[in-house]
């Protein structure tokens, strides 16, 4: 039958929340995944291309992968909270996927405000074991939850990002703990416009490189 996209609903702490599921209905997902999409206030959904391309590549590598509108995005219920409720949500999508699924592993991976939601929820969560974080903001952000966090990190990012700019990530970059990795899309800007297909491939390799076995990660 191959890969379905499916629409689904479900509960969040704001309300009912609204999301699109990837994944093979005659197979068992070899893992699971949720993708988180950039800031709402300035057009951010579920349908955004990078979101939309990080959610393929997730799906690709035999994982059932949810992408979601935050609350007051769309018909998702509640209004923006400034990404403290939003942290709120992410974690009602992992309930989400371990009630249609079981409980397994989860990666969750964001974009911009995604990313930022992600690299704070995340660490904490005991079901989340790799985050991949997409042009993460650095600016007026930090990320307290990453101390001590030994789940492996990775990051996509674009060279030519003038949003969220990879001087300020490699300023912020020593302070985040072991495993992490770096992937840089040569000549990217924010939203990989013209290079979505590297974004692609590099939200792919960040995941592999995050969910394999801890001796064979290089």
């Amino acid at each position: 039958m191959g890969l379905l996209l499916a629409e689904v609903e479900f509960r969040g702490p704001a309300g009912r929340l609204e999301g699109v599921l990837h994944h093979d209905p005659e197979a068992v997902p070899q893992r699971l995944a949720v993708v988180c999409h950039p800031h709402p206030l300035y057009g951010g959904t579920l349908h955004n291309k990078v979101t939309f391309r990080a959610a393929e590549a997730l799906t690709e590598l035999g994982m059932a992968t949810l992408r979601f509108n935050f609350r007051g995005v769309n018909r998702s219920e509640g209004t923006h909270d400034g990404g403290r409720g939003e942290q709120e949500d992410l974690r009602a999508a992992l309930d989400f996927l371990a009630d249609r699924f079981g409980r397994q592993p989860i990666l969750v991976a964001g974009f911009s405000f995604g990313a930022a939601v992600t690299l704070r929820a995340a660490p904490g969560e005991g079901a989340v074991d790799a985050l991949v974080a997409i042009a993460p903001p650095v600016r007026g952000f930090d990320y307290p939850e990453l101390a001590g966090c030994r789940k492996p990190k990775a990051v996509v990012q674009g060279t030519a990002d003038t949003v969220c700019p990879p001087a300020e990530l490699a300023a912020a970059w020593p302070g985040w703990p072991e495993p992490r990795r770096l992937i840089e899309v040569d000549g990217a800007t924010h939203f990989f416009d013209g290079r979505l297909g590297q974004l692609k491939a590099a939200v792919a390799e960040a995941a592999v490189w995050a969910t394999r076995p801890q001796e064979s990660r290089t």
